[in-house]
């Protein structure tokens, strides 16, 4: 029989102790588990990559350069590799916005899964009232992200009030919603504004649309954001909101507990309604950069697979806005650099799916690896003093504690009884001792 080899069990322990270090500091764990999660992801994709006959690290280093990370050998005219990352940029603006929507709901203990839908309808709201209109740009989008969160912010208050007026299940109602939405609209697309074409909803008047197309600056052609900049500034809006503000605690307090929440004086029902129009909002911010910016037009009977991906988006952000931003940047850029990955790795286009649902799956551990580590630093470092009634019995380790404060809570009860018992015997002492004075 093969013997272990004590000095390959040491440095195996060192490394361990070394992991547990670094991954065990709390004030770092919003960001050192979701990152641990991605490597976890990347190690499996290049484990299916492997299977298929690839080389994992060609593969993600194609990735890269399609969307715009990398420089690629060669671009077509008016093209480079900042063209590409504006591209990548553009896409990542309703992926954003729709993050931040989930994490909001999230904060109050709600799951919005309606995203697409309430994206969906802001949209076409939009293209209706201002996309096919005679509006110039100056007029026209302010307007479209007006109507964006109004009506996105009508639809999510509607799902919080039904939480709470009759606690109907946001995840139920927003599903019936969502395909409500779906089918009602692609009718109205499909009876009055259809391309006969291109069987989508006509495209919508370059002054209402979102993204400035094949902006020509310096020789080449970019597709300029304006999205990206809201976005970005509603990232540090909704983080000053949920961290700083009356309305964020009230929030996070009825998500934690809504019993204790009640109790404390805070108003359940207002909040759990606010949470929903402020997600909604940010769905219908996600839907006119969707629809009137990244697209311009609308596709029937299909809702945007960006509502569901803002799920993985926002769990592997840890639910913080500031970390949304970089976990939507990763994802937009496993989703835009895809393509050219297919093309030039050989490496079918649904990998990239296959890594953004390891990194889902790997996030929604994230509980899970932070217990894990918790109990490993509880073996290998800390220790409790359990103090008794004689001072401190001894310093234990985790797999100690129970059984040493139990001994000494024991211990102590029994030392309370024997006092009592005493004293007990004292007072009937000095009640005899009365007794017979008396009768003498």
């Amino acid at each position: 029989m093969s013997k272990t080899n004590p000095k390959n069990t040491k440095n195996a322990n060192i490394i361990y102790r070394a992991f547990l270090k670094c991954m065990g500091n709390e004030k770092w764990q919003p960001v050192s588990i979701p990152l641990f999660s991605i490597l976890l992801s990347l190690i499996a994709a290049s484990i299916t990559i492997l299977l298929i006959g690839k080389n994992p690290l060609e593969a993600f280093y194609n990735l890269l350069q399609g969307a715009g990370v990398l420089p690629k050998p060669a671009y077509a005219g008016y093209k480079s590799m900042l063209t590409d990352f504006l591209t990548m940029l553009n896409s990542m603006t309703p992926m954003l916005f729709a993050a931040l929507a989930v994490a909001v709901a999230l904060k109050a203990g709600l799951f919005n899964i309606g995203v697409s839908g309430q994206m969906l309808l802001a949209g076409y709201a939009a293209t209706v009232l201002v996309g096919y209109s005679e509006l110039n740009g100056i007029l026209a989008k302010p307007l479209v992200l007006i109507i964006g969160i109004l009506v996105g912010a009508i639809y999510g208050g509607v799902v919080g009030w039904l939480k709470y007026k009759f606690n109907i299940n946001e995840v139920v109602s927003t599903i019936m919603f969502n395909y409500i939405v779906q089918y009602v609209l692609s009718f109205f697309i499909n009876s009055y504004y259809i391309d006969p074409v291109s069987r989508q909803s006509k495209y919508i008047r370059s002054s209402a649309r979102l993204t400035f197309m094949n902006v020509e600056i310096a020789g080449l052609k970019m597709d300029l954001s304006i999205g990206i900049i809201i976005a970005l500034i509603t990232a540090f809006i909704i983080k000053f909101l949920v961290d700083k503000t009356r309305i964020g605690y009230e929030i996070k307090a009825v998500g934690a507990n809504p019993k204790a929440a009640k109790y404390a004086g805070i108003n359940v029902g207002r909040n759990i309604v606010l949470a929903m129009v402020i997600s909604g909002a940010l769905a219908g911010l996600a839907g006119v950069t969707y629809y009137l910016g990244y697209f311009a037009s609308i596709q029937p009977k299909v809702l945007a697979s960006t509502g569901y991906d803002a799920i993985a988006v926002s769990l592997l952000g840890n639910g913080n806005p500031i970390g949304i931003i970089f976990s939507s940047f990763l994802i937009s850029v496993i989703d835009k650099g895809s393509t050219y990955m297919s093309s030039t790795a050989g490496v079918r286009q649904e990998i990239a799916s296959v890594i953004t649902g390891l990194i889902l799956l790997f996030s929604a551990c994230g509980t899970f690896i932070k217990y894990k580590i918790q109990r490993g630093k509880e073996k290998h470092f800390e220790g409790i003093k359990v103090i008794g009634p004689e001072g401190i019995v001894g310093s234990t380790t985790s797999v100690e504690k129970s059984e040493n404060l139990i001994k000494a809570v024991e211990k102590d009860s029994m030392l309370e009884e024997t006092d009592e018992r005493k004293d007990t015997e004292a007072s009937i002492l000095q009640e005899e001792n009365e007794r017979k004075e008396s009768e003498e």
